[in-house]
């Protein structure tokens, strides 16, 4: 088995803003999507254990279009997420208040299309676009 991939990011904000933000589909819309050339036209998300989540990434051309889901395992508010997504994969995502910052940390489960590398970077791109997101509201 493939060992998990860890990516994180320190948001400038308060922990209540980023776990709003990162959990309230009018915010997700705004943030998901690894680089300008994609966007995300829907989001829908029932926050508790058992709750599903789907959000729709698109290319900006319509051309490619799918549906990233799962089913929540566990939610502690302001700290943790735990979720299975559609294909088995598991994903953690930590959130730490320090300060007036928050650090953001997701572990998760590897797929066998593409390269380790090209994962950690394109969710780690989603990272960075989620930040400039908060930051700037």
């Amino acid at each position: 088995m493939k060992s998990k991939i860890i990516v994180e990011v320190i948001v400038n904000a308060a922990l209540h803003k980023v776990w709003d933000f990162w959990t309230i589909p009018k915010h997700i819309v705004k943030w998901n999507f690894a680089s300008n050339d994609w966007c995300c036209p829907k989001a829908a998300n029932d926050l508790r254990v058992g709750g599903q989540f789907s959000i729709r990434m698109s290319s900006k051309d319509g051309i490619i279009n799918f549906d990233f889901e799962g089913v929540y395992k566990e939610v502690i508010t302001h700290k943790k997420i735990a979720y299975t997504m559609a294909d088995g994969r598991q994903v953690m995502v930590i959130f730490e208040e320090n300060g007036h910052e928050t650090k953001l940390t997701e572990v998760f489960d590897p797929e066998n299309l593409n390269s380790v590398e090209m994962q950690q970077n394109g969710w780690l791109a989603i990272l960075n676009n989620f930040k400039a997101y908060v930051e700037s509201k």
